[in-house]
């Protein structure tokens, strides 16, 4: 039990390694050639973890001068894009530490193999972030649809534990019911391609209704195969 404690702490209060994961993205050759711009690190209005703890508001909204960044750059390389994929600390960096990337490198082979083209904006890492900075983010950034991958609350047996938001049209103000969440995200809940399987179902579906919460119904069909065969993306490496 105090060793389960111990690590819910840690899990707590550990801090995110944004530009180890920013590498880690970048060397994956999948995810550069669907995500093909830099990624972005940004700051959360709350400026230090302590803060972010205690005052949840400012973890929710993006800090003035990213939001200008964003902003710029959207105005100056593109016009709207379909997704935004945001990948934020929360509760749990660890989780987001481990799983955010093999996660969207399946996510990136999906969408690469999908009948329907995909644009999307560059990947936005953000610290001391809650999951509604992501519609701060996906507005700047002029995206139809946000997806927030971030640490959840750890619990006793699991501190590591990885949430997916999906929001349609993100705005500042968006509530919780216009959001679909995946949970619990990792090995040993939820598997890389299960829980790929479903955001691609919630992303198509949100796309083609032009919605997303509890109007949007997951009525995604688990299986037992991979994502792909391609080498790398099998159940068994990660």
């Amino acid at each position: 039990f105090q060793l389960d404690h111990a690590k819910a702490i840690d899990a707590v209060h550990c801090q995110l390694d944004a530009k180890n994961l920013v590498s880690k993205l970048q060397d994956c050759s999948i995810i550069s050639s669907v995500f093909p711009q830099p990624p972005f690190i940004v700051q959360s209005q709350a400026q230090d973890r302590i803060t972010y703890l205690q005052r949840p508001d400012l973890g929710r909204m993006l800090c003035e001068k990213d939001q200008t960044l964003l902003a710029q750059y959207s105005a100056s390389s593109y016009s709207d894009v379909d997704l935004s994929v945001v990948i934020a600390d929360g509760l749990s960096s660890i989780a987001a530490q481990q799983h955010a990337v093999p996660f969207i490198q399946r996510l990136s082979f999906a969408l690469q193999s999908d009948d329907e083209a995909w644009s999307c904006a560059p990947i936005t890492v953000i610290k001391q972030g809650r999951v509604a900075a992501g519609d701060d983010i996906g507005q700047a950034l002029k995206a139809k649809m946000v997806i927030v991958l971030i640490g959840e609350r750890p619990g006793l047996t699991s501190p590591n534990s990885m949430g997916l938001y999906l929001t349609w049209m993100p705005r500042r103000g968006t509530q919780d019911g216009q959001r679909n969440c995946i949970s619990n995200i990792r090995p040993q809940g939820l598997s890389y391609d299960n829980a790929c399987l479903k955001a691609l179902y919630l992303v198509k579906q949100s796309r083609h209704k032009q919605l997303s919460g509890v109007a949007l119904k997951d009525h995604s069909a688990l299986t037992e195969q991979p994502i792909s065969t391609e080498p790398g993306l099998g159940e068994n490496n990660f």
